[in-house]
């Protein structure tokens, strides 16, 4: 789980990285600023909502890991107490694989 800084236009999204290749970063995810809302969808009942996007590098800023700071909880820990749920597990399934072979 990472935390993903972009630039022009500045955003952040929160989520698991599906592939890294020189080109770009592919991440199942949400915006930050939709984190509260995705946890209050899940707590209500409804399905997960999040995205399946690539960002191209030369967007990428920043990719640090989803870490807690002291006393203060990652956003994984905090998913997980809010929902009883693994986010690892609920962004990477019921994913088609993905073929990185180059003659696709």
């Amino acid at each position: 789980m990472v935390l993903l800084t972009l630039g022009n236009p500045r955003e952040k999204f929160w989520g698991a990285i599906l592939a890294l290749t020189v080109q770009g970063l592919s991440l199942s995810g949400v915006e930050l600023g939709s984190f509260e809302d995705l946890l209050s969808m899940i707590k209500a009942g409804d399905p997960p909502a999040f995205g399946v996007v690539f960002f191209p590098m030369h967007r990428i800023e920043r990719v640090e890991l989803d870490l807690s700071h002291g006393h203060i909880p990652s956003l994984s820990q905090r998913f997980t107490a809010k929902t009883g749920l693994d986010p690892s597990l609920i962004l990477t399934r019921r994913l088609p694989q993905i073929s990185t072979r180059a003659d696709l």
